[in-house]
């Protein structure tokens, strides 16, 4: 049985599916730790709603938000200006 699926052909597919898990896994971890309206305890549950804006502020802007704020949304800049730029 290990023989089936332990082959070269197969490696791509495990890759995928552990990249995949491992953005899941990234996600769930980081809105459970760090997310403001999520509450793990009860004590905290039981506080009801809370107006913490600074806090869920801080929650939404992360590093990676702030790095691409002020990029072009382009994955190959070169090749587009190739393509659309009439002087290049």
């Amino acid at each position: 049985m290990a023989s089936r699926w332990l082959r070269p052909e197969v490696y791509p597919l495990f890759a995928a599916t552990g990249v995949a898990v491992g953005i899941c896994a990234y996600s769930l971890i980081r809105n459970i730790t760090g997310n403001p309206e999520v509450r793990v305890t009860k004590e905290n549950r039981a506080a009801g709603i809370l107006d913490n804006h600074a806090e869920g502020e801080k929650y939404k802007e992360n590093f990676l938000r702030k790095f691409v704020r002020n990029k072009q949304p382009e994955i190959m800049p070169g090749i587009n200006k190739f393509f659309t730029d009439p002087t290049y």
